[in-house]
């Protein structure tokens, strides 16, 4: 039986180097007082902000620089809080940064609502006798949209203030999941013993070729999310309520529409993402698994069988040295700056893909600005890590390309594009490995590889926006939001789009307990809305080559300093309507109409 290590018994080469943020515990307390003096300063431009457009934009810079600042404090507490759950002291670091943090940003809030508060025009008068200040008037623009939606200045910093009691739904579900959940044992064909965890199940057994245990680490794993549903449940109410309040106190017709108005996104966007997916792509994944219940032989098949590998006999095993040729290999043709990028990322430590205790799940890419990127994820010597490296890479080098090309306030695009340079970095891993060989073993495994990224991102965090469609729909309409409601409700969504192809059993009812992602907003669905743009911008890689991963490659400098559908079209994808997203469809339905004719 293999032992999950502690924090202090993984190799430092394996982890990432948080001293690029901190040299010491000192230089982080030194920069926290920093801080503080900092929002002291800014309180002399109070009351000021109509005296002049210089004015405003001191102001402004002031307010950046100071953010820029708090963003690093924030993610030195936080990176250790995810590297491990378990350490009280980075409990304690992340609870107290959270605190000082949201005392600050509730002594800023005055500043919008100072702006806010100008005469109708002021601002365009501003920008137009003081061009410095045109480097804001993105930003500027889309705090006046929410005018009509903002409360009272002394409510805004009351509510800033609250920043962590607001916060506390996704802290209470992370350190439930993290620090206490314990599981018991799983047994492999062979009948030896396994160990498992979250980080294990969901990176190792989910995709084990071992039926045994598959079948035997899933339910050892429902076992245990049965035993917390209800306090999971309860935490994941509070946060529905949380955004049900918010939005009726800002004037909101729904909680989507509150949600929807940072990513400049339409409703019809939203649900045309939810509503094409779930219609036409259904029919094929119902006969990608039909066809993996025959090929493996399975006598029924279940929901913890769906991601199965469907030729275990070729699993090449790949080391993370093996994937970090392969990816850099595959990146080649996004240039000299974007793989100077990925070099210093492997060589500077920016990659955390340790397995121990206390870790956070899943993967992400902390972004910070002026800072460089850190991505988080555990190692399981499997192809399927390495696209989900080339994915964490692709949030890395994106950002870290629209920080060097955008200002702090234009650098981050909306949530409805920030999927797309991840996944494409998936989709050219893809095509680098269908290029390496012409043999069919191969090709059919890479196919394999490239279906499980479309099943993550239009099948799993699909089918977990729909979940969170149906919830703050039906919580506007008084829902209470149970365990056993939020259980039903998923089957439903899961019966809903396998059909009678899969058995939902208990355990694929308490999927709504695994992701985080339900404390974030509205964030599952761009998922899928960043593969499809990815997905046509790949295509157009391959018919015209270099002056399509240019169009690429200006989208990822423009950062956030358009909205997404302008994005897209920079890249040369029109999203405003469906037609992308039946394509892709249809696309996904090739590689599995290919993958059957290879198992004939």
């Amino acid at each position: 039986m293999s032992k999950i290590l502690t924090r202090s018994e993984v190799p430092v080469s394996s982890t990432w180097n948080i001293s690029d943020l901190y040299a010491t515990e000192a230089d982080w307390e030194k920069d926290l007082r920093a801080l503080q003096q900092l929002t002291d300063n800014i309180q002399s431009y109070q009351g000021r902000l109509g005296e002049s457009a210089q004015t405003l934009y001191e102001c402004l810079n002031q307010q950046e620089s100071l953010i820029q600042k708090a963003m690093k404090i924030g993610s030195y507490a936080s990176l250790q809080q995810s590297e491990d759950g378990t350490n009280p002291a980075n409990m304690s670091r992340a609870a107290r940064s959270g605190d000082v943090l949201s005392a600050v940003y509730a002594r800023l809030t005055w500043i919008d609502s100072e702006i806010l508060d100008l005469p109708e025009g002021t601002i365009t008068q501003y920008v137009a006798g003081y061009p410095a200040l045109a480097v804001y008037e993105r930003s500027l623009n889309l705090l006046l949209d929410t005018r009509p939606h903002r409360l009272s200045p002394d409510v805004e910093a009351t509510l800033a203030a609250m920043g962590e009691v607001t916060g506390a739904p996704y802290r209470i579900y992370l350190r439930s999941k993290l620090a206490d959940m314990t599981f018991d044992d799983a047994v492999d064909q062979q009948g030896q013993v396994q160990p498992v965890s979250f980080r294990l199940y969901e990176n190792a057994y989910e995709v084990s070729p071992d039926t045994e245990l598959r079948r035997s680490s899933f339910a050892s794993f429902t076992r245990t999310l049965s035993q917390y549903r209800n306090t999971i449940a309860e935490t994941y109410a509070t946060e529905v309520k949380k955004q049900i309040v918010l939005a009726r106190l800002r004037g909101y017709e729904s909680v989507t529409d509150m949600l929807l108005q940072p990513q400049q996104v339409t409703r019809d966007m939203y649900d045309n993402i939810h509503n094409v997916l779930l219609r036409e792509l259904a029919p094929h994944m119902q006969r990608l698994a039909r066809l993996k219940q025959r090929v493996l032989g399975l006598d029924r098949m279940t929901f913890c069988d769906l991601k199965a590998p469907l030729d275990p006999d070729y699993n090449p095993s790949v080391s993370f040295a093996e994937a970090e040729n392969t990816v850099k290999e595959a990146l080649q043709i996004m240039g000299t700056e974007y793989m100077a990028i990925m070099e210093e990322a492997f060589s500077s430590r920016w990659i955390d893909y340790a397995d121990n205790v206390g870790k956070s799940t899943g993967a992400f890419c902390s972004s910070i600005y002026g800072e460089h990127a850190y991505i988080l994820m555990a190692w399981a010597d499997n192809m399927r890590n390495a696209f989900t490296l080339a994915h964490e890479l692709g949030h890395a080098g994106h950002l870290t390309l629209a920080a060097r090309n955008q200002r702090l306030s234009n650098y981050r695009p909306s949530l409805y594009y920030i999927e797309a340079p991840s996944t494409m970095n998936e989709l050219l891993l893809a095509d680098h490995l269908m290029k390496s060989s012409q043999d069919k073993q191969l090709r059919r495994w890479v196919i394999l590889q490239l279906l499980s990224t479309y099943y993550h991102n239009f099948v799993t965090h699909l089918l977990e926006a729909e979940l969170q469609r149906r919830v703050y729909d039906a919580a506007m309409h008084g829902q209470a939001i149970t365990a056993d409601w939020l259980s039903a409700t998923k089957g439903e969504v899961l019966a809903g789009f396998w059909g009678d192809t899969v058995e939902i059993d208990e355990g694929a009812r308490l999927t709504w307990m695994r992701q985080p992602h339900y404390y974030m907003g509205l964030y599952p669905y761009t998922y899928a809305a960043g593969l499809t743009a990815s997905t046509a911008a790949m295509q157009q890689i391959r018919d015209e080559g270099q002056p399509a991963v240019d169009r690429w490659l200006t989208a990822l400098k423009a950062g956030g300093s358009l909205p997404p559908l302008e994005l897209m079209q920079l890249a040369g994808v029109d999203m405003s309507g469906p037609q992308p997203i039946s394509t892709a469809a249809d696309y996904v339905g090739s590689l599995i109409s290919e993958l059957e004719s290879l198992y004939e």
